[in-house]
C-alpha cells in the first residue's frame, strides 16, 4: 500500500521541475506554465470531495481500481498535449484521478488495529512523502534527457502496472453507509458542524500545506535563474534532500499511538517556521536551501501525519469522509498556496515568498494556540 502510494500521488508533482522545459516549448512566460501546479492540486481536492466519501459506499477495491485506470488516461492525455490549454484541463484531471492514496488510507486504517493505527498510517504516510519527493527528482532528469512529455508517459506506465498489482494484492473492502450519494456529501457539512478536532486539525493543515505548495512551486524559478542557473534534472536533485526527511513518518506515527499527536502538530508547525527563516537567507545558498528542505519536509510529516492520526480515531464508520473534508481542504491549501507563492515571487521575489510563507506559519501557531487547552481536553475525552 506504501509503494502504490507513494508512486500514484507522484502524479501530482512531476509537473514541478518541468515548467521551465514547458514554458519553453509553448512559448509562455515560467510564471504562467506554473499555473498547472496548482490546477493539479485544485483538481485533487475536487476528486477528494466528490469521490473519497464514496469509500464509504462502494466496495474500496473497486474504487480504488476504476481510479487508477482514469489516471492513466489522464497522463496520456497530457503527455499529448498540442496546446498548453489542453495540457491545463490535462493537468486537472491528473489531480482529480490521483486521490487514489486517499482511498487507501481509509482502507489500511480500518484494516489495523486501533493500538497500531499511527504506525500504519505512518509507514503509508512515509511512501506517500517519499512518492511526492522524489517524483521532483525522477521528472527533472527526465525532463532533462527525454523532454517532458516522456515523463508523463512514463507516469501512465507504472500507473498501469500499479493497476494490476492492486487487482491482484489488495483485500475486498466492505462498505457500512446504506444512504444515497446525496446524503453522503450532505454528511461531510455535518461532520465539519459536530467534531472541533476536525475542523481544528484541517485549518493547522490548511495553513501548513499552503507553505508546501508556494515553497515547492517557486522554488523552481529560484534555482533555474541567477545566480543557480540549475537544469530541471539539477532542481529535481532536492528532491532527494526532502525524502531524506520522510523517514521521520513511522517514527511521528508511533507518537501518535501513544496519545502526544496534539504535540507533535506544534513541534511540527515550529519547524515548519523555521524552514522559512532559514530559506529566507538562503538566496544565494544551496547549502541553506537544501537545510530548509529538510526542516520543511519534517515539519509537515509531523503537522499532517499526526492531524490524520487525530482525524482517524474520531468515527470508524466515517473514515473516508472524515479524510475527505481533512485532505480535499488541505489540498485546497496547497493549491491556494501555489498560486499564493507565484503571486508574491512576481511582487517581491524569493524574500516576498518566504516572508509571506512566515506569516502563515504565524496562522497556523494562532490556532494551535487558541484552541490548546480545550480542544486537548475534548479530544481526550472522545478518545477515553
Amino acid at each position: 500500500m506504501a509503494v502504490c502510494t507513494g508512486l500514484i500521488v507522484a502524479n501530482l508533482y512531476y509537473c514541478q521541475p518541468l515548467i521551465v522545459l514547458i514554458a519553453n516549448e509553448f512559448k509562455i512566460p515560467e510564471a504562467n506554465a506554473g499555473t498547472i501546479t496548482y490546477l493539479t492540486q485544485a483538481g485533487y481536492a475536487i476528486g477528494l470531495f466528490f469521490m473519497v466519501p464514496l469509500g464509504d459506499k462502494i466496495e474500496r477495491k473497486r474504487q480504488i481500481l476504476m481510479t487508477t485506470f482514469a489516471t492513466v488516461l489522464a497522463l496520456l492525455v497530457a503527455a499529448t498535449a498540442k496546446s498548453f490549454l489542453v495540457l491545463q484541463i490535462a493537468s486537472l484531471l491528473i489531480g482529480i484521478t490521483s486521490i487514489v492514496p486517499q482511498l487507501i488510507l481509509p482502507l489500511a486504517a480500518s484494516l489495523s488495529a486501533p493500538e497500531q493505527r499511527g504506525k500504519v498510517v505512518g509507514t503509508i504516510m512515509s511512501g506517500l512523502l517519499v512518492g511526492i519527493l522524489l517524483s521532483r527528482t525522477l521528472s527533472g532528469f527526465i525532463g532533462q534527457v527525454l523532454g517532458w512529455r516522456s515523463m508523463f508517459f512514463i507516469a501512465a506506465g507504472i500507473c498501469l502496472l500499479i493497476f494490476f498489482v492492486i487487482q491482484s494484492k489488495f483485500p475486498v473492502n466492505k462498505p457500512q453507509f446504506q444512504g444515497t450519494y446525496g446524503q453522503l456529501i450532505r454528511s461531510l457539512f455535518t461532520l465539519i458542524k459536530t467534531q472541533p478536532v476536525l475542523r481544528e486539525a484541517t485549518a493547522i493543515n490548511v495553513f501548513s500545506f499552503a507553505q508546501f505548495g508556494a515553497f515547492w512551486t517557486t522554488m523552481v524559478l529560484l534555482l533555474s535563474g541567477e545566480p543557480f542557473n540549475f537544469n530541471s534534472a539539477t532542481i529535481g536533485l532536492f528532491g532527494i534532500v526532502g525524502a531524506s526527511g520522510a523517514l521521520a513518518a513511522p517514527l511521528v506515527g508511533k507518537l501518535g499511538d501513544k496519545g502526544n499527536s496534539r504535540i507533535a502538530v506544534g513541534y511540527g508547525i515550529l519547524l515548519i517556521l523555521i524552514s522559512f527563516l532559514i530559506f529566507y537567507f538562503s538566496i544565494e545558498s544551496v547549502i541553506g536551501v537544501a537545510i530548509g528542505i529538510v526542516f520543511i519536509d519534517i515539519g509537515i510529516q509531523g503537522v499532517h501525519i499526526s492531524n490524520q492520526t487525530r482525524v482517524y480515531s474520531l468515527l470508524p464508520e466515517a473514515r473516508n469522509r472524515l479524510n475527505t473534508v481533512f485532505m480535499s481542504l488541505t489540498f485546497l491549501g496547497t493549491a491556494a498556496g501555489s498560486a499564493y507563492g507565484l503571486l508574491l515571487w512576481k511582487l517581491g521575489g524569493w524574500h516576498a515568498v518566504t516572508v509571506g510563507c512566515m506569516v502563515l506559519s504565524l496562522l497556523s501557531l494562532t490556532v494551535y494556540g487558541l484552541t490548546y487547552k480545550s480542544k486537548s481536553k475534548r479530544e481526550k475525552a472522545q478518545m477515553d
